[in-house]
């Protein structure tokens, strides 16, 4: 039998569908909620389009703007990059008449780093560049650790870590909410800045809280909106929009530290429906399946010694 490609992997795929399916590893579920899990409330019909949070954000971790128009007289991001970490963009369709409307209408939407609940970043690192506060349940980037494999790209499904492909030294570049900020008893800069309280900054629970209660409202009831952070007295009364009945980043991916309500559908957003198991829970199940025990290298070894032994020429004795 000629070696090839395909007998190569047919005789390993063989082996280790055998092997994988004698393994004792679990399916494991979801990670849980850190404890003192913090994060952003972001709602879409109380957001004026003002990007004071893009420029904040950018002063507050000493970013680059970006220039997308030929007079290159103002910051203009139209997605998150190497050089944005927070971006504000715009919904329009038909006449764009209507605020928070899909028909003929416009909105805006928010897009960062979600700090996933179970992060597929974090999961996919090889180096713990990656890694998630047991705590506070940020998500965080270690430039020092980073090897530039760019698995983070690849892996997030809301495409978030981005990699700096125009510098010498390129790093990935996320949103940490602000936790150099937090450090220094701050709020993240998108939150402290924003005018209308779009973006809310508290623990996870009472951002949840105040989702559900935002959509419980009646479509043009008067109501209290807090600024910069859930449970601020600094606040401003507005009528409430006509709200999807979907907390975004509830369950999307076993769930996120960053919830969105809006108007608008939000696949018409950028935000696409996701499953609720996180791909973490799923591709750690598979490798903990195929290494409990050595199986994956047992089965390449297997399949290179099947190989190998088909190219052998067979010596027979000489009978006497």
């Amino acid at each position: 039998m000629a070696l090839t490609r395909r007998n190569f992997l047919t005789t390993a795929a063989a082996g280790g569908a055998v092997l994988a399916a004698a393994a004792p590893s679990e399916a494991r579920d979801n990670k849980t909620m850190p404890p003192k899990a913090v994060g952003l409330l972001y709602d879409s019909t109380l957001c004026v389009g003002c990007k004071a949070c893009v420029r904040a954000c950018r002063e507050a971790n000493d970013t680059q703007p970006e220039f997308n128009t030929a007079d290159k007289l103002w910051d203009t991001p139209l997605d998150i990059s190497g050089r944005t970490i927070t971006v504000i963009k715009l919904y329009a369709d038909g006449t764009a008449d209507h605020k928070d409307q899909e028909k003929n209408g416009f909105a805006f939407i928010k897009k960062s780093c979600m700090h996933c609940v179970d992060p597929s970043c974090v999961s996919a690192c090889p180096v713990t560049a990656m890694t998630k506060s047991p705590d506070t349940g940020i998500v965080s980037y270690d430039a020092d650790a980073c090897i530039g494999c760019r698995y983070c790209v690849a892996a997030c499904p809301f495409s978030v870590p981005q990699f700096q492909y125009d510098t010498a030294f390129p790093r990935i570049l996320k949103c940490q909410l602000c936790k150099h900020r937090q450090a220094e008893g701050k709020m993240p800069a998108c939150a402290e800045v924003c005018p209308t309280g779009a973006t809310l900054f508290g623990p996870v629970p009472a951002l949840k809280a105040e989702a559900d209660r935002r959509q419980a409202l009646a479509p043009g009831e008067t109501t209290t909106f807090a600024r910069k952070t859930v449970g601020s007295p600094d606040v401003h009364e507005k009528k409430a929009a006509h709200y999807i009945r979907h907390i975004y980043g509830e369950s999307e991916m076993g769930g996120t530290q960053m919830l969105l309500l809006a108007g608008v559908d939000f696949d018409k957003l950028g935000y696409p429906a996701l499953r609720d198991r996180s791909y973490a829970a799923t591709s750690e199940t598979i490798q903990g399946a195929l290494y409990d025990g050595l199986i994956l290298p047992a089965v390449v070894l297997g399949g290179l010694v099947f190989a190998a032994s088909k190219h052998v020429p067979q010596h027979h004795e000489e009978e006497d």
